[in-house]
C-alpha cells in the first residue's frame, strides 16, 4: 500500500469518527430523541399492524389443536414489512456502516417479497363477522385476540348501525362513517404515512446523489447540463402533477411514490453538487486520484462520506413533504380508495353533515405529530453539522 493510499484510508477513518460524532450531538437533544421515539413507535406499528388490530384472533383452541388465524391470514406485503424491520434490528447489532446496512435491509425485503408469495397467501374472500360469530357460538376452546378487535375493513355488518360512533370502550377512538373502527385504521394507515415516505425519499436521495455528485466532481459541460435539470425539474408542481396522473392513471400508491420521489431530487442534487466543488479540491481527493483510484470509488468511498450530511438533513424534511403530499391528496379525495389514510379520515371529518371531532383529532394530530418528529429530527441534524453553532466540536 503506497503513502497516498494510507492517507486516503486515515481520512476516510476520520469520516467515520466525525459522523459518530455527528449522531452523538445530534441525539443528545431532547426534541431529536422525542422525534426519534415517535418515529419509532409509528414504525412498530406499521410492521406488527396485523398482530394490533385485526378482527381474526391470534390464537385459538378448537378441540385441543391451537392455529393462528392472523398468521395464516398475512399476505406477502405484511411478510415483507416484518423481515425488513427484523432485519434492521439484527444488523444494529453488527459492527458496520449503514451504508452496508441499509443494503443488507434491502436485500432481505427484495427476498422476502419474491419468495413470500410462495408460502403466505391471504384469502380472497374475508368474513370479518365470522370469528365473532364462532366465539359467540362457543366454537371454540379459548381464544386470544388483539389489542383491537377489529379489522381496518371490518364496518361491523353483524352489530347495526355503528357508523359515526364517538369514542367508547368499545372503540376507543370512536368509529368512521361506515362503522369500521377509527383506531384499527389509524393502525393499518400508518403503513402508509411510512411506506410513502422511505420510497419516495429513497428515490429522490437516489438520483439527487448521483446527479448532484457528477455535477460536483466533473464541473464544466457536465454541471451546467445537470444544473439546467435541476431548474426543469424544480419547475414541475408535484401536487399538480399527482393530480394529473390520479385523473389518468387512478388511485395507485406507487405511482404517487415514484412521482413525489422523480419530483423531488432537485434539493438533494443542489446540496451534493455543493459539498462536492468544495470536496474536489481537498487533499485526500487529490491523494485518491493521485492513486489510481476508480471514478466511483473517488466518488462514493471518499468525497460521499463527507458530503453527505447536509443531504440527510433535507432528507428528514423530505419524508415530512412526502407524508404531507399524500395526506393531502386523501384529503381531497383522490387518495386510495379501500386503505386507510389519515388523510382520508380527515376527509370524513369535513364531509358529513356533522362535525365529528374524533375524525379530526386524532388522524390530524398523527399527521402533525409524525411530520413534526422528522422536522425536530432534521434541526438537530442541522445545528450539529452547522460549524457556526458549535454542534461537530460538542461531542
Amino acid at each position: 500500500m503506497t503513502d497516498l493510499e494510507r492517507k486516503a484510508g486515515r481520512r476516510a477513518l476520520r469520516h467515520k469518527r466525525y459522523a459518530a460524532r455527528i449522531l452523538r450531538t445530534t441525539f443528545r437533544q431532547w426534541g431529536a430523541r422525542l422525534g426519534l421515539l415517535w418515529i419509532g413507535i409509528v414504525a412498530f406499528v406499521a410492521v406488527f399492524a396485523p398482530f394490533l388490530a385485526n378482527s381474526r384472533p391470534l390464537l385459538v383452541s378448537v378441540d385441543g389443536v391451537v392455529s393462528s388465524p392472523v398468521v395464516e391470514a398475512l399476505g406477502a406485503a405484511d411478510v415483507t414489512w416484518m423481515v425488513a424491520f427484523v432485519t434492521l434490528l439484527l444488523t444494529m447489532l453488527l459492527p458496520i456502516g449503514w451504508g452496508k446496512r441499509i443494503v443488507v435491509v434491502l436485500l432481505a425485503a427484495l427476498a422476502s417479497a419474491s419468495l413470500a408469495p410462495r408460502w403466505f397467501q391471504p384469502p380472497t374472500l374475508v368474513v370479518h363477522e365470522h370469528h365473532r360469530e364462532q366465539v359467540a357460538r362457543g366454537a371454540y376452546d379459548w381464544q386470544v385476540f388483539p389489542p383491537v378487535p377489529y379489522s381496518p375493513r371490518d364496518y361491523l355488518r353483524d352489530q347495526g348501525d355503528t357508523g359515526f360512533q364517538p369514542p367508547s370502550r368499545a372503540h376507543w377512538m370512536g368509529t368512521e362513517e361506515n362503522g369500521a373502527d377509527v383506531l384499527s385504521r389509524m393502525i393499518h394507515a400508518s403503513r402508509i404515512a411510512l411506506g410513502i415516505g422511505l420510497v419516495a425519499t429513497g428515490i429522490a436521495m437516489v438520483i439527487g446523489v448521483i446527479i448532484g455528485g457528477l455535477m460536483g466532481y466533473f464541473s464544466g459541460i457536465v454541471d451546467i447540463v445537470g444544473m439546467r435539470l435541476v431548474e426543469i425539474f424544480e419547475a414541475i408542481p408535484t401536487l399538480f402533477l399527482l393530480l394529473t396522473f390520479v385523473a389518468f392513471f387512478g388511485r395507485n400508491l406507487y405511482i404517487m411514490m415514484i412521482i413525489i420521489g422523480l419530483t423531488g431530487w432537485t434539493g438533494y442534487a443542489r446540496y451534493l453538487r455543493a459539498e462536492f466543488l468544495k470536496l474536489r479540491q481537498q487533499d485526500f481527493v487529490q491523494a485518491a486520484i493521485a492513486a489510481g483510484a476508480s471514478t466511483p470509488s473517488i466518488l462514493f468511498r471518499h468525497m460521499l462520506p463527507n458530503g453527505i450530511a447536509p443531504v440527510l438533513v433535507a432528507a428528514s424534511f423530505g419524508f415530512a413533504s412526502a407524508i404531507l403530499a399524500e395526506a393531502t391528496l386523501s384529503f381531497l379525495g383522490l387518495g386510495l380508495v379501500d386503505s386507510p389514510s389519515w388523510g382520508q379520515m380527515l376527509n370524513q371529518a369535513v364531509r358529513s353533515s356533522a362535525f365529528n371531532w374524533w375524525m379530526a383529532i386524532f388522524p390530524g394530530g398523527a399527521i402533525f405529530l409524525t411530520v413534526f418528529a422528522y422536522n425536530l429530527i432534521g434541526d438537530a441534524l442541522r445545528d450539529a453539522i452547522d460549524p457556526k453553532l458549535g454542534g461537530s466540536r460538542a461531542a
